[in-house]
């Protein structure tokens, strides 16, 4: 028996109904692809999920930008936050740090959300990235992602990616680049929340 308030069920069976519910969108495969993108709707809250994105050239960030005019441009303002933290292989490197290069103040640039992705047959990164209501005329669009890297140089660094498009305008689309070179594989996996 599940637990009721004022005629809903908040828990039900181990499980908790929280109003909202995701909903598979699309699914998109790179292949040695310049960029993928992505058409975005009135939902209130996107999740992109990134599975072994594989670039082409060894040390590529991989980033976005969003579009207010269905694709015709990426060049919408951004300010973000990141930091990183990371441990080699060989035990020898063990940190946390903000990375100002990984952020952005008032910019229309590409926002990094994976740093240094190695090029190697074994490395890539993969994570999850939220974007809260894109179709929004009245405030800024937030987004926070967080993603493992394998780097070049053998180890681990989850980073961490957080801003606003500071725009007013309905975000209309998205784009993901590796920031040289081609996405060579991996899966990006969009859902929706109602």
């Amino acid at each position: 028996m599940g637990l009721i308030s004022n005629g809903t069920t908040i828990f039900d069976n181990g499980t908790v109904n929280v109003g909202g519910s995701l909903k598979f969108i699309s699914k998109a495969t790179a292949s040695a692809s310049a960029s993928i993108e992505f058409t975005l709707g009135d939902l209130k809250e996107y999740k992109f999920f990134f599975v072994n994105m594989h670039p082409s050239s060894d040390g590529a960030y991989f980033e976005f930008q969003f579009s207010t005019d269905s694709g015709s441009t990426y060049a919408t303002t951004i300010t973000s936050t990141s930091f990183n933290s990371a441990h080699n292989e060989s035990d020898s490197v063990a940190l946390i740090q903000y990375v100002t290069a990984d952020d952005l103040a008032q910019s229309t640039s590409f926002q990094r959300i994976a740093a240094t992705v190695g090029a190697d047959n074994d490395q890539s990164t993969s994570g999850s990235m939220q974007i809260f209501n894109p179709s929004s005329t009245t405030y800024v669009k937030h987004f926070i992602s967080n993603l493992d890297v394998y780097n070049p140089n053998d180890y681990s660094a989850s980073v961490f990616t957080a801003g606003y498009a500071n725009t007013t305008s309905a975000l209309t689309n998205i784009k993901f680049q590796m920031s040289s070179g081609n996405i060579d594989a991996g899966d990006i996996l969009l859902f929706g929340v109602n």
